[in-house]
């Protein structure tokens, strides 16, 4: 069984107590994870702080270059970081090496975007007073960057953290999801092995509610970024105070079908939108609203799709779902199907669970009001409700509190407009599932979505400051 330590100041160290990481697919102890105290962040917090007044001084091409290191290592032990995914977050194999693509791409984007941060001139002599003026802006690290990151992107979403904090000279401590600890270990190799200085990337695992505090408040730390849950994320908006914070937080994610495209072609990729990773994806597929003249076509064939689906062990290369994170959540989402079931919702298939699995699940006759319909479900579970017309069907998709990604299937280009206007999502994707995502792409939501973008060169300007300078040029 594997003994985990915490990453400070560029070593191991013990913490004072464990707790026992499980395996979702079998519920086996893999583990045991160092568990950090208070005094241990508050230490990493201090570590950070001190080594972000060397590594800010380092030049944009050394920052580039430990990052194309980066991608180099991970390039070569990606087999062996997919079966981590596989054993502590239950993703399947194919979909964790899927993961890790996306996370050496995401590397990759920002040591090439460290080269790339640019300022502007000012035209000071537009202004009265401003001639013989030079002006220009320049972007400046911000210092300690405190991340916190989940369970279900384990290596690509710590990656949108740290390559773009890295790429600026920003240094990070990282408190990664309490089941997923082992992928974000790996970092700290790969990064000492890369030849980041040691003290600008921290690793301190355990309890969010426990150390959530000090990890957003504490007075070095000057930028908070953090995906999770919409409830949890208010609380930091709360206590950050002036810091900048970017929040990526829950989604409801609803895809429109018109009648003018082929769903031949449309239900194999809005299946696998709702099921990937048994729907544990911020921006997995909930909610399809199909048009009446072709409703009763589209479900059946979508129905017949997801029947072909594969659940087991994520080890095996022919699964296309494996377990739920944890057996807790099995049960809220059964308890969810069958409130919605009480309530005159019917399967269409699906609704089989074990402990841990949940077969995949396909829900019609639903009403808005319903948890499967109207909160994130976090499961593999989607609705799929008849329309009208198409402004019909964004009032439907716009009634959500949540507004990350929403999408549109048409060969209409008017229509096409329309829904990029009026839909309220922070992305709308046309003729394709909302659920789709390149990781140079601007990402984030509006409403109760989030506060901020990610996507490299997004996340660069979140993570640094704007300074402005002006030279007198006559004196």
């Amino acid at each position: 069984m594997k003994e985990t330590k915490l990453w400070i100041n560029g070593q191991w160290e013990e913490a004072k107590e464990t707790y026992d990481l499980t395996a979702p697919y079998t519920g086996e102890v893999i583990a045991k994870v160092a568990k950090a105290s208070v005094q241990d962040v508050e230490r990493a917090i201090q570590g950070a702080h001190e080594a972000f007044q060397t590594f800010k001084k380092t030049s944009a091409y050394e920052r580039a270059e430990i990052l194309y290191k980066v991608v180099d290592i991970m390039k070569k032990r990606k087999q062996e970081f997919a079966e981590i995914l596989a054993n502590e977050a239950g993703k399947p194999i194919t979909a964790g090496l899927a993961e890790l693509d996306r996370t050496i791409a995401t590397y990759q984007f920002s040591a090439e975007a460290a080269k790339n941060v640019f300022g502007e001139t000012v035209p000071m002599d537009a202004a009265p007073g401003g001639k013989n003026r030079l002006g220009f802006t320049k972007r400046i690290p911000l210092g300690v960057v405190s991340a916190i990151t989940p369970f279900n992107f384990p290596f690509n979403l710590v990656a949108h953290k740290l390559g773009p904090a890295f790429a600026v000279g920003n240094t990070v401590v990282l408190k990664p999801a309490t089941q997923t600890p082992l992928s974000a270990l790996a970092m700290a190799e790969i990064f000492k092995e890369a030849g980041l200085p040691d003290g600008a990337l921290q690793i301190v695992t355990g309890s969010g509610g426990e150390l959530s505090d000090v990890l957003v408040t504490h007075p070095f730390v000057k930028k908070v970024t953090f995906t999770g849950s919409g409830a949890v994320g208010m609380k930091i908006k709360e206590k950050v105070g002036l810091r900048k914070v970017t929040l990526e937080l829950g989604s409801n994610a609803a895809v429109i079908i018109e009648p003018s495209t082929p769903i031949e072609k449309i239900v194999p990729r809005t299946v696998s939108g709702a099921f990937g990773f048994s729907g544990q994806v911020c921006i997995s597929l909930q909610r399809i609203y199909v048009h009446e003249s072709i409703y009763d076509q589209f479900t059946e064939a979508f129905v017949k799709e997801t029947k072909k689906l594969k659940l087991g062990d994520p080890f095996d290369p022919t699964t296309d779902l494996s377990a739920m994170i944890h057996p807790k959540e099995v049960e809220r989402i059964k308890a969810w199907i069958e409130e919605a079931k009480a309530q005159g919702a019917e399967v269409a298939t699906g609704a089989e669970f074990t402990e841990r699995t949940m077969t995949p699940t396909v829900m019609v006759n639903v009403k808005p009001d319903m948890k499967i319909m109207c909160l994130e479900t976090f499961a593999p579970i989607v609705s799929i409700v008849p329309y009208k017309t198409l402004d019909e069907a964004i009032q439907y998709v716009n009634a959500s509190d949540l507004g990350l990604n929403a999408g549109i299937y048409t060969n209409v280009l008017t229509d096409a407009l329309k829904a990029a206007d009026e839909l309220e999502a922070g992305a709308v994707v046309i003729n394709d599932i909302p659920t789709f995502r390149i990781d140079n792409m601007p990402y984030g939501g509006v409403k109760n979505s989030g506060y901020g973008r990610e996507g490299i060169k997004y996340a660069i300007e979140e993570m640094t400051d704007l300074k402005f300078i002006t030279i007198k040029t006559d004196l």
